[in-house]
């Protein structure tokens, strides 16, 4: 396992997430620099962090310092010039750990124009700096010209997204299939490391592999589930998480428009987070899906996890994300199977009513910005 000194935010749920990251990924933390703010122009963090940072560099000997935020190509640069090492912004680590998740075709088509997006924002800045006689070895470019270098990434991408788009339109018929065959679809959604994966192998019988590590899943699996001798699809999808930005939802936008055509999206929220981090979550996946264009009537709230908390924690819990009256909300337990019967019943329930009234679109998103990040 290679080792870092990660630089977060000075709160709990940031910290925590940042670990996350940082052991998906494949690195062991020696160190955490925590700061209130991680925006200074010129290395992200001020001069006076910087020599601190500088002197435990020296001390533990890192193989890479991971940031968590997202770095202009200048910071970067800057900050690894100084500490003679490779540096990692959330974007890279992200990125990183989608690699080493890939296992699809699809999916690590989707990841490698995903790093070619990353690579384009910042294209320029290393061309710049190559030719003013930088050329940082970490940033692995020569002294290519601007239009070439730029131009070969956008090549590049074109040539993926126009693969990416044979597949959609593979999904695309697959949706008719299932469609002409009167199947009706359920998509499990939420962010990751919830507890999805677990609640599909519950629902479905299946040993998916499953772990607390984040994006476990990366490409979306479908299984049939019998609801009352009823036969239905249900499938996993990538899980969300905060600060992911447009690009890499965009990258994964096939696989993730399933979404917006399911008859029912189950929403996994994890009940035992702190109420700082619900609440982010919650935001974030609600954000997420309204991005996609999916309807507020088709989304069930599944708090996962019930077994860990008091009833009387779960209600107030619930009431602060002020869905306590919603009557698409259940407490389950993909751990133990709790509430799984009247999940699959009240799913059951939901689509049955789908063919009688058609959805209305709403200001339903509204209630994932109220808190945001």
């Amino acid at each position: 396992m290679n080792s870092a000194i990660l630089i977060t935010y000075d709160q709990e749920d940031s910290i925590n997430e940042a670990k996350g990251l940082c052991d998906a990924a494949g690195y062991e933390v020696l160190h955490i620099i925590k700061q209130n703010f991680l925006q200074k122009p010129k290395y992200g963090i001020s001069g006076g962090i910087l020599e601190k940072l500088e002197e435990i560099s020296e001390k533990v000997r890192p193989d890479v310092i991971i940031f968590d935020e997202i770095l202009k190509p200048s910071q970067n640069y800057n900050l690894a010039t100084v500490l003679h090492r490779e540096v990692l912004d959330r974007e890279a680590l992200i990125l990183e750990i989608f690699e080493s998740r890939a296992s699809s075709a699809e999916s690590k088509l989707q990841v490698k124009l995903a790093q070619l997006r990353y690579e384009m924002a910042r294209a320029k800045e290393k061309v710049r700096l190559a030719n003013i006689g930088e050329q940082p070895g970490f940033m692995g470019i020569g002294k290519f010209e601007v239009d070439v270098y730029y131009n070969d990434i956008k090549h590049r991408m074109q040539t993926i997204r126009s693969k990416l788009e044979k597949a959609g339109k593979q999904r695309e018929l697959h949706r008719q299939g299932r469609k002409r065959m009167g199947f009706k679809t359920i998509s499990l959604a939420g962010y990751t490391s919830a507890g999805k994966t677990t609640l599909f192998n519950k629902t479905t019988g299946e040993t998916k592999t499953q772990s607390k590590e984040l994006f476990t899943t990366l490409t979306t699996t479908t299984r049939r589930l019998t609801i009352n001798q009823e036969p239905f699809l249900i499938a996993d999808t990538v899980g969300f998480i905060s600060k992911l930005p447009a690009y890499m939802i965009d990258a994964f936008k096939s696989t993730l428009e399933e979404l917006a055509y399911t008859d029912v999206i189950i929403l996994v929220i994890d009940i035992n987070d702190s109420v700082f981090e619900l609440k982010k979550k919650f935001s974030s996946c609600m954000r997420t899906l309204n991005e996609l264009g999916v309807e507020e009537e088709k989304i069930v709230y599944a708090f996962n996890k019930s077994d860990l908390l008091k009833k009387e924690e779960i209600e107030r819990k619930i009431a602060i994300l002020n869905l306590n009256e919603n009557k698409k909300l259940i407490t389950v337990s993909a751990k133990t199977g709790e509430n799984i019967k009247e999940l699959k019943i009240l799913i059951k329930k939901i689509i049955e009513s789908q063919n009688f009234h058609k959805p209305k679109k709403d200001t339903w998103a509204e209630a994932g910005e109220t808190f945001g990040n």
